[in-house]
């Protein structure tokens, strides 16, 4: 972490916020540097999550965005990047410092990283 104790932004070579990879969300969540959103439906939740984190439907974001801190990065996934990306980019454009978990809890689960609860797995949207 820089001086100061505040992370750069990460973003790619237009200036957008950078994607993140499984791994790293898994270590920037175990180092409390993020705020983890699931944009999945309820039973997808139900079904299978990474731990430490929020489910706000994608239908519901905007009507739930003022609950979530400003001043902390935000990780957003779903089962495959599809829907947390369309969530990242509304959250951006909010003003939110937002990034897409790349490949969504799919590769997550690939990934052999823990998932909640014991037995967890992915579901169909």
């Amino acid at each position: 972490m820089p001086a100061g104790g505040l992370r750069r932004r990460r973003t790619n070579l237009i200036g957008m916020a950078a994607d993140y990879t499984p791994h790293e969300v898994s270590t920037l969540l175990a180092e409390g540097a993020i705020q983890l959103i699931d944009v999945r439906q309820p039973h997808e939740h139900d079904a299978g999550r990474i731990g430490g984190g929020r489910l706000i439907v994608l239908d519901q974001l905007s009507a739930e965005a003022e609950t979530i801190d400003r001043s902390t990065p935000v990780v957003l996934y779903c089962r495959s990047g599809g829907r947390s990306a369309l969530a990242t980019q509304a959250l951006e454009a909010a003003g939110f410092d937002a990034h897409n978990m790349t490949g969504g809890l799919l590769a997550w689960e690939a990934a052999g990283l823990p998932m909640e609860p014991d037995g967890g797995f992915v579901d169909e949207p």
